[in-house]
Parts: C-alpha cells; structure tokens; sequence
C-alpha cells in the first residue's frame, strides 16, 4: 500500500525553500541562496534564461541532486530529514520524455503505481481515470511509440498524477509541441490545479507563464531577481507595445504624439511605443486628424517577455553590482 500522505496544518507552504546553494565539483555556482515560498493551490512559473539554475533547482527539490547549503520542504516535510515522506507528496513531469515506448500507456501508468505501492486494482481504476483527463483512453493498449509528441507529454502528466501528488512539477511540459497541442494542454493543467493540486511550471513559452499562472519568480544566474504576484509584476511595465493594420496607404509624415514612438514597419502597419498610463485615445485622434485608419490593432509583444528581459538584463546586472 501507499504509504498515507502526512496531515497538513494550514498555512503551510506547498514548497518552501531557504537559502538553498548548488556549487558543482567544477566550481561552477548553480545557485547562490534560493529562497522563495510557494502557496497551497498555487500555480507557480520558475522563469530564467539557459543556465540560470532552474533546472538545478528542479533537480534538487525532486531529490535527484544533492545540493551544497539550504532547506527544502515541501508540504512542512523537510527533504534532508525525511525524502521519502516529501516525495510522496511530490509528482515531476521532466523534459525528456523518460519512459518505455514500447510499453501501452495503460501498462506506463499502472506499473508506475506500482512502483509506489498502490495495489493493481486500484491503479488500474486510477488509469482509467487519468487517461480520460489526457484525451489518451483511446489510445490506452496502443504502443506508446505511436503516440504524437503531444500526446508523450500529456501521458508524462497523466503519469505523474498517478500519485495525486500535492504539489506538481512541470519542467518545460509544452516543448516541442503546436499552439493547438499546447493549448489543449493548458486546459488539462488548469483542471488539475482547480482540482487542488499546487503546480509549478517552467517554460520558455512566456505567454504559456502569464496565462496560466498567478505568481513568478525570476532566476537568474543562480539568484532570484524577482517574485512576486504575476499582476504585479507586469504592471511594473511603464512601455506598451501595438502593432496598427492601416486602411489604404501611410501619408508620408506620421503625426507626432508626445511621448510614443510611432514607426512605419511598411506601408499598411504602424509600430507604436507608448506609455501604459497614456489613454489610447489620444493615439487614435492623432492618427484620425492625419487622415489614418485603423483597421485593426493587436499587442506588439508578450509584456512578460519584456520584463523578463529587463530583470535578466541591465536591470539584473545592476543589481548584482550594487549587492557587489
């Protein structure tokens, strides 16, 4: 049998770490004092360039690296002290796709519950059910091989679920796959998250992060930059972005409003730059008395890209000379 999930006070962090610090046999400093706190239910986004300790950090919270200096806990139960009592409170969908393809995906997750002790009946009921949620019942006795990328990642989840782990962990779960797959998949995810189960995703999909997820910490070069509410954190952004689709032809001057940037990328689109606490009106009664028209207009850029940059960039750089 599976050994009983602890009884969680409330208020307890899903993930708790503290000054955690990785220096590899190379020297090399995966991280430098991590700490960070993750809600119950929440729908966490570890974000950070190649390189950053992401997924050292990863590694080091699933038990699958030792790490030099600090605490994790996950659910209150410390991960030194007692691993096998935090595992079972954990469930890790890793990038690589890391299981039999040539086994059914029925037979991926009941021997896979097997392994943590739950009794085959009730694994099979919990395979069922899990399949189901990742659209792959259908293709439950097929050999996994034939599966599409897509489906390899949803079963890696389904897979993880076995467990009904509290706290998820999703390394890059999207990679590799199509808008539509992808999508499909955020749904799933939002279903498992509604059903009380704390996620913590990385990605490198920025707009995957500010759709799904309500809190973010930024990792950079083994330090956390920032954390914080998604919310936020965006609205630390004092530049928004549109692209306009212009009826007819540009005049050969574009009017000039006071603090944009407006830029003609080609005779029918306007780039424009402006501030987020300027009202967009102002922008379209320019263009309106020089004789333009505004077919249709849309975001220029992915707002969490933009922050991302900034904190990972000369902002972060900054700061690591000022702590310096």
């Amino acid at each position: 049998m599976v050994a009983p999930q602890a009884v969680v006070p409330a208020g307890t962090p899903a993930l708790s770490i503290t000054d955690l610090r990785k220096t590899y046999d190379t020297g090399v400093q995966a991280l430098k004092g991590v700490s960070l706190q993750v809600a119950p239910g929440d729908f966490f986004a570890l974000l950070g360039p190649n390189g950053a300790g992401k997924s050292t950090l990863i590694g080091i919270v699933s038990s699958l690296v030792n790490k030099s200096a600090g605490e994790v806990e996950v659910f209150g139960v410390n991960l030194a002290q007692d691993r096998d009592g935090a595992m079972r409170l954990l469930g890790l969908v890793p990038q690589e796709l890391n299981f039999n393809m040539f086994e059914k995906p029925l037979d991926i997750l009941v021997n896979y519950a097997g392994f943590y002790g739950l009794p085959r009946a009730e694994a099979l009921v919990r395979a069922e059910e899990e399949l189901k949620r990742a659209q792959l019942w259908d293709k439950a006795t097929s050999m996994s091989r034939t599966l599409s990328g897509g489906m390899k990642r949803r079963l890696m989840i389904a897979r993880a679920m076995m467990t009904r782990p509290r706290l998820l962990i999703l390394d890059e779960p999207t990679a590799g796959v199509d808008i539509e797959i992808r999508r499909g998949m955020w749904k799933t995810l939002k279903e498992i998250n509604a059903a009380g189960t704390t996620i913590i995703l990385t990605t490198h999909y920025l707009e995957e992060a500010e759709s799904l997820c309500r809190n973010v910490a930024i990792i950079d070069r083994g330090t956390i930059v920032e954390q914080g509410p998604m919310r936020a954190l965006l609205a630390k952004l004092d530049v928004e972005g549109f692209v306009f689709d212009i009826d007819g032809e540009l005049p050969a001057r574009l009017p000039a409003i006071e603090g944009t940037t407006l830029v003609a990328t080609d005779d029918h689109t306007l780039d424009l730059d402006m501030p987020r606490a300027m009202d967009l009106n102002r922008v379209f009664a320019a263009l309106n008395e020089s004789g333009i028209r505004v077919r249709s207009m849309r975001t220029k850029s992915n707002r969490l890209e933009e922050l991302f940059v900034r904190l990972t960039g000369d902002e972060a750089a900054a700061k690591r000379a000022q702590v310096a």
